[in-house]
């Protein structure tokens, strides 16, 4: 069964439907794979055997009994340790909540099951999503499966690291500010963060209200299509979830076509503080695509430049007012209670030792943005430039149809090389963080390997809201053409674990 798990999810679904493999022999070989290779790797941070085969054996008895299968039925998947699961352990990374079941399914893990994907376990992640590595977990980093001493990406790094280990075929993650797609480009695989509100958020442990986002990780972008369509669509639990038909995302994926596309290149993403390597290869996606017959436009978005500072007030200030919630009175860790102290001071000695740096850094820094006499100097004005980069996109979608970008500004850097230094750490996502602040859909897919290390790089789609059908048409005819160009996909060029 060793081959089964270099499978496509749609490869996967096909094979079960078609009784050449039966599900729990599919789950099995992942959950070999899983205790052969995570030693290394620290995908997981939980794996539920006994409920993956479970749910597998499920999807076996009603092909038996000649039920139909949906197009992911029996395909393992690996899921961010940020949606809530029914009796499985949910930690978000954090000491905070240890050994926490929660006692109900998020809407997207109930859709995954109803769905017959096999949940594998749930993988590691940056605290509460707060990092751009997955160092800022409470139990160790994840390593990138092409070189372990780098960072496979944050926050969900895990999740990318599973699937480019060949432990899963797909994965969740959630995007803030681009935690589905920067893992992606450091992990030569694919992640999507849809349109705002188009996947539910009910049963995901928020970071920033107004800017999470779940979405589909997988190693084609079909299978992401797949995913996608599975999870996506209005949810009267999550005030956020548009009611809206879901745009046909599997049908642009099988039918990838961009002649006559119009495609703007983002001139603010370039320049200083990008790896050559990683702007001559996205030189080269650009040339692709004109090959293909997309017209290419160069776009100004001005206030792009200021999504940064802006994001890291609007999204510490959420998260300040979410984590809140972990008092020590209600669920979750509890230090110091010895019944002399008083609940304020067991509040704080639980904060103390729950929360770590990276959390706390964000709290406080939320918290002072928001404070009496600041809110209007920096909450306020980080709104108003919100809306100048959702006017850019705007003003730039009326000229094209698309735009495209560098996922990242560098490769996977080594694991602890920017521990210290929180700001080289947030310029990783400079590229991501916009179009979480306008809300819109995003796509990172591997556009090759850098000259100077031999590491994965990304190329990001963005369309418009509730245009996320234009990434996977996209996504779909890239892909194809660097599949004609490299004679197999880039994960086969990955060093063996």
């Amino acid at each position: 069964m060793t081959e089964t798990i270099r499978w496509t999810a749609a490869e996967t679904a096909s094979a079960i439907a078609d009784g050449k493999v039966t599900a729990v022999e599919v789950a099995q070989a992942h959950l070999d794979r899983i205790e052969a290779v995570d030693a290394k790797v620290h995908a997981f941070l939980h794996v539920d055997a006994d409920g993956a085969l479970a749910a597998a054996k499920a999807v076996d008895d009603a092909r038996a009994r000649g039920d139909e299968l949906g197009p992911l039925a029996g395909v393992p998947l690996a899921l961010k340790d940020v949606f809530t699961t029914k009796g499985v352990p949910t930690t978000c990374g954090s000491k905070m909540l240890e050994g926490w079941r929660p006692p109900y399914d998020a809407t997207l893990t109930r859709r995954l099951k109803d769905a017959g994907v096999v949940i594998l376990g749930k993988t590691n992640m940056d605290e509460f999503a707060m990092g751009s590595s997955t160092e800022n977990s409470a139990y160790g980093p994840t390593g990138n499966p092409w070189d372990t001493t780098r960072v496979p990406g944050g926050s969900g790094g895990g999740s990318a690291a599973a699937i480019a280990s060949f432990q899963a075929p797909l994965a969740i993650g959630t995007d803030t500010g681009g935690s589905i797609r920067q893992p992606a480009a450091l992990t030569g695989t694919v992640g999507v963060k849809p349109t705002y509100g188009g996947v539910s958020r009910y049963g995901l442990v928020a970071f920033s209200s107004s800017l999470d986002q779940g979405g589909p990780c997988a190693r084609t972008v079909l299978d992401a299509a797949l995913l996608h369509e599975a999870i996506a669509g209005h949810d009267p639990l999550d005030s956020t979830s548009i009611d809206a038909p879901v745009p046909n995302v599997v049908e642009a994926a099988r039918n990838g076509d961009v002649r006559g596309l119009r495609v703007g290149v983002v001139k603010e993403f370039a320049g200083e503080g990008y790896q050559p390597g990683v702007l001559a290869r996205f030189a080269d996606a650009v040339e692709l695509l004109r090959e293909l017959g997309a017209e290419i436009v160069e776009i100004s978005c001005p206030n792009f430049g200021y999504a940064m500072p802006a994001y890291y007030l609007i999204a510490p200030s959420e998260a300040s007012s979410n984590l809140a919630r972990f008092d020590a009175m209600r669920y979750g860790l509890r230090v110091g209670d010895d019944g002399d102290r008083s609940a304020e001071e067991v509040m704080s000695l639980t904060r103390e030792a729950g929360f770590g740096a990276e959390v706390k850094r964000r709290i406080m820094l939320g918290t002072y943005a928001l404070s009496s006499g600041y809110y209007d100097a920096y909450y306020g004005q980080a709104q108003k430039v919100r809306t100048l980069i959702t006017r850019d996109f705007e003003a730039a979608f009326g000229q094209v149809d698309v735009l495209i970008s560098p996922t990242t500004p560098t490769t996977a850097f080594p694991i602890g090389e920017r521990a210290d230094d929180p700001m080289a750490m947030y310029l990783a996502d400079l590229c991501t963080i916009p179009s979480n602040l306008a809300g819109n859909a995003a796509m990172s897919l591997p556009c090759g390997l850098a000259d100077e290390d031999g590491l994965p790089v990304g190329l990001q789609i963005i369309a418009p809201a509730m245009a996320d059908d234009r990434l996977y048409r996209v996504g779909a005819a890239v892909e194809a053409g660097y599949l004609s160009r490299w004679g197999a996909p880039l994960l086969d060029r990955a060093p063996a674990l």
